[in-house]
């Protein structure tokens, strides 16, 4: 019997094969997202009804494009039951490629069933036509049509799953090419097998009821178009839906991290570490065992802030972590409280001497350097450590007992460690206190300064004068030098507290003048904090311009070990103070390293030896004079004067005259002077032109 199709219901279900394919491709997507859930089992069962009604309806549209000479029909039983075999094949479709593996065994036997069962949905759909006598089959075409479904199928599987992952790049695109390569396939299964399908002269369709195909065509395609663009947009939606959920899930995950770790370091931060240290003191009262924290503060950081920027100073911290977490081990904490604090706790120690030997190889790997971080500078730690139970019971007070053993560490000469002791706390009180104080100190006057005598070596007479920054609080009296100026530096109040010594020294100077008294030369010693201010010479030559007096007044101490720490950068600043008449010395030299080579290439105009070398003339006899008599001589070759401090004894004061030293300094010869007290000794002595 003669058959024909209708091309556009052919075209048709092309397009309908392909939409069930992409909705198929686009659930895998979907579902393989799901952790095993009820909203799994969900989607698995809406998905397959609506894959299986997209290719139900792909075969029953090719059927409608089929017509014989004779009135036909489908039974309704029949026809159901062919829908129902897709929509199983379908939901058993989606399971396999949504599971975590598909293996090739796994994808061969779910493309072998799923084929199976396309096959039989379209042979069961051909049986609905109840025709009589029944419909004979091409064996061969029959092979063909099943391999055909078996092939698609297994292609199929494998396509869902490898764009199942949408973080893949143009993923749609992608699923919209092999869409299309699935609806082929599909139809031309189909196709294949109505091929197959031989029709007798006489035959009659059992179940024609007289229905218009072409409405009906029309019917089920629409249905059928609803429901599968319907599932996509309910894809879409819920896809929308849990991106929205897990970013929620991922901000708040942000959050808990920026609320326990630094950000910067990527360690644990203050409030991680207190709860882990509330931890370990619980099972350390248990097991009557120790627990050590080292408090530690990175040498020198504040300089490397200040004179190479914030963003060095960021990645010198980062280094810094990095290096510490390799100096302690895995069950170690390693935390940063802020700024350039760290903490490591040490849980379960064995004794005192376990942690100290922690303490020591921790510094000593530091100094070693050879870190392969890409980082060039090289920091060392001041180290505080504090023990449970003797140290304190509490993570606060560990830490806080910690801090002021640190401190304690620093004023021991720094890049070293100091278990707390008792009296330490008196002393980080009374560190605090000088640092309250001297935040007034400027604008309340508790300032002053006095001004000590320096003499020629050779007549007696008046050389100048080093001006020296003295404090008066009401409250705690007058603190040394020594005890508040280290605060100052560590906290940078140095830095407009020097500015305000150069301006005072200056006024000074100008009453003096006006009072007509001899001209006097003034030294003014400048700190590490002050000597990385990048204008540094242009402040200080603004404030001698506004007081009226001449750079030659003045001249500027640098210490030997300051000096050397940038030996380029201080032959540049040098040379920018001389440019504008000041003169330079080097203070306390014979206690750093300097090089020769950069001695020369200071060409200061003073050396003042120090205090340690002055005593030795005493104490240390002919080598302690053999040591200043080098100095001496040196200096001279290199055209420098040569300033000796702490002069106490008539016996030192005689070698250096025989030494031939420029001048000197100290109590023996005149003690440091109020400024009245010293514009009296210029009335009284004759100064040095």
């Amino acid at each position: 019997m003669l058959t024909t199709y209708n091309f556009w219901l052919v075209a048709l279900s092309l397009g309908v094969a392909t939409l069930a394919s992409y909705t198929a491709l686009d659930l895998a997507g979907r579902i393989s997202l799901l952790a095993p859930s009820r909203a799994r089992h969900l989607w698995l069962a809406g998905g397959g009804a609506a894959m299986g009604v997209g290719i139900w309806s792909m075969h029953f549209v090719g059927m409608l494009a089929f017509s014989l000479p004779i009135p036909l029909g489908y039974d309704l039983t029949i026809t159901g039951a062919s829908l129902g075999i897709a929509v199983a094949v379908s939901w058993f479709a989606l399971f396999i490629i949504t599971r975590a593996k598909l293996s090739p065994p796994r994808l061969l036997a779910g493309g072998v069933l799923m084929g199976l069962g396309i096959a039989g949905m379209h042979y069961v759909g051909m049986a609905a036509m109840r025709m009589s006598p029944g419909i004979r089959y091409d064996p061969t075409l029959v092979i063909a049509s099943i391999v055909i479904a078996i092939g698609a199928s297994s292609a199929a599987l494998w396509l869902a799953q490898a764009l199942s992952d949408a973080g893949h790049g143009n993923v749609l695109k992608k699923r919209a090419a092999a869409a299309l390569v699935m609806g082929l396939a599909i139809t031309g299964m189909h196709y294949t097998g109505m091929a197959a399908a031989e029709f007798p002269l006489g035959s009659i369709c059992g179940a024609a009821n007289g229905v218009n195909s072409q409405w009906l065509a029309t019917t089920v395609t629409l249905f059928t178009f609803a429901i599968l663009i319907v599932t996509l947009m309910l894809t879409r939606f819920d896809a929308r839906t849990t991106f929205l959920i897990g970013s929620v899930s991922l901000l708040n995950g942000q959050i808990v991290r920026m609320a326990t770790f630094d950000m910067l370091t990527d360690l644990p931060n203050r409030r991680t570490l207190t709860e882990r240290f509330e931890y370990a003191i619980q099972s350390a009262r248990r097991d009557n065992s120790i627990v050590a924290v080292l408090f530690m503060d990175l040498d020198g950081f504040k300089t490397i802030n200040d004179s190479l920027g914030h963003a060095v100073g960021d990645e010198v911290l980062k280094a810094f972590a990095r290096r510490l977490l390799k100096c302690v081990h895995g069950s170690d904490m390693v935390a940063r409280l802020g700024g350039d604090e760290f903490v490591v706790l040490l849980e379960n120690a064995a004794s005192p001497a376990e942690v100290e030997a922690t303490a020591q190889n921790l510094l000593e790997r530091m100094r070693r350097g050879g870190w392969a971080d890409g980082q060039s500078l090289q920091v060392t730690p001041s180290i505080g450590i504090a023990l449970f139970p003797q140290d304190g019971d509490s993570a606060d007070v560990l830490l806080q007992n910690a801090d002021a053993a640190m401190y304690e560490a620093k004023r021991s000469g720094r890049g070293t460690y100091r278990f707390f002791e008792s009296g330490m706390n008196d002393a980080a009180v009374r560190t605090l206190q000088i640092q309250n104080a001297l935040f007034d100190a400027l604008e309340q006057g508790y300032f002053s300064l006095n001004f000590q005598p320096k003499f020629r070596g050779d007549s007696d007479k008046l050389a100048g004068a080093e001006a020296l920054l003295r404090l008066t609080h009401p409250e705690f009296g007058s603190p040394p030098p020594l005890e508040f100026i280290p605060v100052a530096e560590r906290s940078g109040q140095i830095v407009p507290i020097g500015y305000w010594v150069v301006r005072e020294t200056c006024r000074q100077i100008r009453d003096w003048e006006q009072s007509g008294l001899s001209p006097v030369k003034v030294a003014i010693n400048l700190s590490p904090r002050q000597l990385v201010q990048p204008e540094l010479v242009s402040t200080i030559v603004g404030i001698m311009r506004a007081e009226q007096v001449a750079c030659e007044r003045v001249m500027f101490e640098i210490t030997e070990t300051v000096a050397m720490q940038d030996a380029p950068r201080t032959v540049e600043m040098i040379r920018e103070f001389q440019d504008h008449g000041f003169e330079i010395a080097i203070d306390d030299f014979g206690t750093g390293y300097s090089s020769l080579a950069y001695l020369q290439r200071f060409r200061v105009k003073q050396l003042k030896i120090d205090r340690f070398f002055t005593n030795g003339l005493d104490e240390q006899g002919l080598e302690g004079g053999a040591i200043v008599s080098a100095i001496i001589a040196m200096a001279h070759s290199l055209d420098m004067d040569v300033v000796a401090e702490g002069v106490e004894t008539a016996s030192q004061l005689a070698k250096l005259k025989n030494l031939m030293c420029d001048e000197m300094q100290g109590f023996l010869l005149g003690e440091p002077l109020s400024a009245p007290a010293f514009g009296a000794l210029l009335q009284e002595r004759a100064v040095l032109a």
